[in-house]
């Protein structure tokens, strides 16, 4: 094991109190190689995870509140818990939709923020919140990616989802599919490659290739389906490709993804949020019918661009199963791998 001040200290938000985030969190933790690798902390409640213990029979572990990153003890059998006090387990609706629980959980991600741009935490790992709930409590995002941009003063960043050696950026997400089509103009694309090639970067890839998607059927067939290809992404091809960027397309979107999972690029820039999410959730979520549960709930989201390190489980809150111990770690543990590898390597520069 490396010695305790080497591995990089991972802040994990427990997500809403009242989703699988608990329950998961706990599952991750009481893994031993996570300890080999990195020192994790939770920034949640302690009496949630208590309570949490009995629903995924970890009765075993040590919940140990603590009220900074330093007081943590960083061992296997033990979970630290940055303890935010503010989730009363006697009205905690668990499984379900609410305000407080939208409240509580946004504090978790206000604070997660707060350490790492403190230098207290070398990465940041989300749980899934409710975007319901919080804007329910007055906090009016539309996810994660907005928070972390607007706490951090971050104009440009972007989404990037990653399963295995699949990974996509995004030129939007959280819009309707009119506006995001609206949205693929010159500039932001040309961000958004430049993005993906400092990522590839700061993930030990040395010489990136960059694939581009296009935005119409067939990349608009030359004009003949839509001109967006034309007028706006190719610019932003050539515009990157002057600048030394290893960059391609734009590719249709039918073929690219299968391309780059085989390995021929080691990013795909998508143009909106399906596009991109459809592809990598078909790979890495795995739904079984004949057990009516999923086999496997795989791939991170990383938010690119900040300041700081943001990596994300790649799944909602699931309610539905909140509270019987069922849910999938697998995710988490992706996210929490990425982190570690993001950090590992900013340290070396």
């Amino acid at each position: 094991m490396k010695d305790l001040n080497q591995r990089p200290l991972i802040g994990i938000t427990m997500g809403d109190p009242g989703s699988i985030g608990p329950e998961i969190s706990l599952k991750l933790l009481a893994k031993e190689k996570l300890y080999e690798k990195c020192r994790p902390l939770i920034i949640g409640d302690a009496g949630c995870l208590e309570r949490a213990k009995s629903f995924v029979d970890l009765d075993n572990l040590c919940i140990n509140p603590v009220e900074s990153p330093e007081e943590g003890t960083y061992k296997w059998g033990t979970v630290d818990v940055l303890d935010m006090k503010n989730v009363d387990l006697k009205s905690l609706r668990v499984g379900e939709i609410d305000r407080d629980s939208g409240e509580a959980a946004f504090q978790y991600v206000d604070k997660v923020i707060e350490l790492a741009l403190s230098g207290q935490v070398d990465a940041t790992v989300t749980n899934a919140i409710s975007k319901e709930a919080i804007n329910l409590a007055g906090h009016h995002y539309s996810g994660h990616t907005e928070i972390y941009a607007e706490k951090t003063g971050t104009e440009k960043y972007t989404m990037m989802l990653a399963f295995k050696n699949l990974r996509v950026v995004h030129v939007s997400t959280h819009c309707s599919l009119r506006e995001a089509c609206d949205r693929v103009k010159k500039d932001r694309v040309s961000d958004v490659i430049r993005i993906a090639h400092e990522a590839c970067i700061a993930l030990g890839i040395e010489k990136p290739r960059i694939a581009v998607a296009g935005l119409n059927p067939h990349s608009g067939e030359h004009g003949m389906f839509g001109r967006e290809e034309i007028d706006e992404i190719t610019p932003a091809i050539d515009e990157a490709v002057a600048t030394g960027i290893n960059a391609e397309g734009p590719i249709p979107p039918d073929t690219v993804f299968s391309k780059a999972f085989g390995g021929m690029y080691d990013m795909v820039v998508a143009m909106y949020h399906d596009q991109g999410h459809i592809p990598l959730k078909v790979l890495g979520f795995v739904y079984d019918d004949k057990v009516g549960k999923w086999k496997a709930v795989e791939g991170v989201n990383i938010t690119l661009g900040l300041p700081i390190i943001r990596v994300s489980v790649d799944h909602g809150t699931a309610f539905d199963q909140a509270g019987t111990g069922l849910a999938n770690e697998l995710s988490l543990k992706n996210a929490v791998d990425y982190a570690v590898r993001l950090a590992n390597n900013r340290k070396k520069e």
